[in-house]
C-alpha cells in the first residue's frame, strides 16, 4: 500500500514539474499596434463622419435599384453568409465544448474465458444460486448513463471560446467589407455605363456632322471651290467615327455583362438615363477624424477582431501546457440476464473517475504549436498595421483627387465651350473660302476630344465619390 501512494505522489510530482512552466507569447497591444495620426495631410479635419446608409450616399432612383437587386442575388455575398454561418458554428461548439456531456446509451456483450484459466476454472465451480452455475458464454446487459466533463480551472478552453467569437465577428465585419465593395462596385459600372450612352450620342452627332461636312464638300468640288482630297479627307474621317460607334457599343455591352453579373442575373438591358451623368451632384465629402476609421471601415474592424483571435489562439496554445481536469461517471444497471436488470439495488452498476493529467513526452508537439500560434499573431498583427496604413493612405489620395477632379472639371467646361465656338467660326470660314478643310477638321477633332474628357472627368469624379463611399466605410 505504501509504494502504491509513492507512485501515485510521484505521478503527481510530475505533473506539477511539467506544468509549472508555460512560455511566455509576444506581447501585443495598443502600444505595440499602428496608431493613426489626427490629420490628414496636416489638415485636421473636425467635421463629424459620413453618410451610414449607402442610400444617403447614392440618390438616383436607377442605382439605388440596382444596388437593392445586388444585395438580394448577388453571389459573393450569399457566399459570405454562408462563412458566418461555418463561423457561428466554431463558436457554438466552442461554447458548448465549456459544458459537461451526458448521453445515455446500452450496451450488449457476451464473453468466454477458457476452461483452463484461472476466471474459466472459477466460473466453472462458482454457483450463482445453490445448483445453478455460471453460464457459460456470459452474456451482459448494461443500460445507463455517462458524464463527462473537462474542468476548464486555467482557461483554456475559455480561451479557445474566445477565439471563435472573435473569428465569428471577423466574419461579419468581413460580410460588411463585402456589402460595401459590391455597392462600389455596382454604382461604379453604373457611372460607366451613363458615361458610355453619352460619349457614344455625343459620337453619333459627331458622325452627322461629318456627313454633312462630306455633302458640302461635295457641293464645293463640283462648284470648283474645293479639291477631291477635301472630300476624301471628311469620308476617313466619317469611317472613323463610325468605326467608335462600334466600339462604344461593344464596350457598353460588356459593362451592362459586368454589372448584370454582379446582380446575380442573365444579361438583361439596364434601366437607366444617360442625363442623370452630368445631372448628378458630385457630393462634398464629409470626413472626420481618422481615429473615426475605426468606428467605420469594416476591414479594419474585421482585422482587430482577427488579431484578437490570433491572440486568444496563443493563449489556448499556451495553457495546453498546463494539465487538464477530467471528471467520468458512469450510472445504470447491469446483468448477464435481462430479467435481472430490474432487481434493484444488485443491478445497480456506477463509476466515478477524476483525472488529472499533463503532457511529459509530447512537449515538443506542445511548443510547436505554440510557436505556430504565436507567429500566427504577429502575422495578424503586421496585417492590421498594413490594413491601417492602406486606409489613411487610400482616404488621403483619394480626398486630395476629389478636389483636383473639381478644379480639372471646371477648367474642361471651360475647354470645351471655347472649342465648340471655334467649330462653328472654322465652318464660316470654310463656307466662305477663308479656311481649309483641314481647319475645320482639327477643330472639329478637338471638340470632341475635349467633350469626351469632359465625360471621362464627370465619370471620374463620380467613381471618386464612390471609392470615399467604400473608403471611408458605411
Amino acid at each position: 500500500m505504501m509504494k502504491r501512494n509513492n507512485i501515485f505522489l510521484l505521478i503527481l510530482l510530475a505533473i506539477g514539474v511539467s506544468s509549472c512552466k508555460t512560455p511566455q507569447a509576444t506581447q501585443v497591444n495598443s502600444r505595440t499596434r499602428l496608431q493613426l495620426p489626427t490629420q490628414y495631410n496636416g489638415d485636421t479635419l473636425t467635421a463629424k463622419t459620413t453618410p451610414t446608409s449607402w442610400k444617403m450616399f447614392f440618390t438616383d432612383p436607377q442605382l439605388t435599384a440596382l444596388i437593392d437587386s445586388a444585395l438580394a442575388n448577388n453571389q459573393d455575398l450569399k457566399i459570405t453568409l454562408q462563412q458566418i454561418a461555418v463561423a457561428k458554428s466554431g463558436m457554438i461548439a466552442a461554447k458548448g465544448a465549456m459544458l459537461p456531456s451526458l448521453s445515455v446509451g446500452a450496451e450488449v456483450g457476451v464473453s468466454k474465458a477458457g476452461r483452463y484459466t484461472s476466471e474459466g476454472a472459477g466460473n466453472a465451480s462458482t454457483e450463482m444460486t445453490p445448483g445453478k452455475l455460471i453460464p457459460d458464454p456470459l452474456m451482459n446487459y448494461h443500460p445507463g448513463f455517462a458524464f463527462d466533463w473537462e474542468l476548464d480551472l486555467f482557461g483554456k478552453l475559455k480561451s479557445s471560446k474566445k477565439a471563435a467569437v472573435e473569428r465569428y465577428l471577423a466574419t461579419l465585419e468581413g460580410q460588411n467589407a463585402v456589402r460595401a465593395s459590391l455597392i462600389s462596385q455596382v454604382a461604379s459600372n453604373y457611372y460607366t455605363l451613363l458615361a458610355l450612352d453619352n460619349k457614344l450620342t455625343l459620337i453619333r452627332k459627331y458622325i452627322d456632322l461629318q456627313r454633312q461636312a462630306e455633302k458640302i464638300a461635295e457641293i464645293q468640288k463640283e462648284a470648283d471651290s474645293d479639291t477631291e482630297l477635301a472630300v476624301e479627307k471628311f469620308k476617313a474621317e466619317l469611317a472613323k467615327a463610325r468605326s467608335q460607334e462600334f466600339a462604344l457599343k461593344q464596350e457598353i455591352t460588356e459593362c451592362e455583362n459586368a454589372l448584370n453579373l454582379l446582380l446575380g442575373r442573365y444579361p438583361t438591358p439596364i434601366q437607366r438615363d444617360a442625363k442623370q451623368l452630368l445631372n448628378e451632384d458630385v457630393k462634398t465629402i464629409v470626413t472626420g477624424l481618422p481615429s473615426n476609421l475605426l468606428s467605420h471601415r469594416p476591414d479594419i474592424r474585421q482585422a482587430e477582431h482577427e488579431l484578437a483571435a490570433a491572440h486568444w489562439d496563443v493563449e489556448t496554445a499556451r495553457k495546453a501546457f498546463l494539465p487538464s481536469v477530467n471528471i467520468s461517471a458512469t450510472l445504470g444497471l447491469e446483468a448477464f440476464n435481462p430479467t435481472y436488470l430490474t432487481r434493484m439495488p444488485k443491478s445497480l452498476a456506477y463509476s466515478v473517475v477524476g483525472g488529472l493529467t499533463a503532457p511529459l513526452i509530447n512537449r515538443k508537439a506542445i511548443e510547436a504549436n505554440f510557436q505556430q500560434a504565436d507567429a500566427a499573431q504577429l502575422q495578424a498583427l503586421y496585417e492590421y498595421d498594413k490594413t491601417l496604413l492602406t486606409a489613411y493612405s487610400e482616404v488621403c489620395t483619394l480626398l486630395s483627387k476629389n478636389k483636383n477632379l473639381a478644379a480639372y472639371y471646371a477648367l474642361k467646361e471651360e475647354e470645351v465651350k471655347t472649342l465648340e465656338h471655334s467649330v462653328e467660326v472654322s465652318r464660316q470660314l470654310y463656307m466662305n473660302g477663308r479656311a481649309t478643310y483641314l481647319d475645320v477638321l482639327e477643330a472639329e477633332r478637338d471638340a470632341l476630344d475635349a467633350q469626351m474628357e469632359l465625360l471621362e472627368t464627370r465619370q471620374q469624379q463620380l467613381s471618386c465619390v464612390v471609392d470615399l463611399y467604400r473608403s471611408l466605410g458605411e
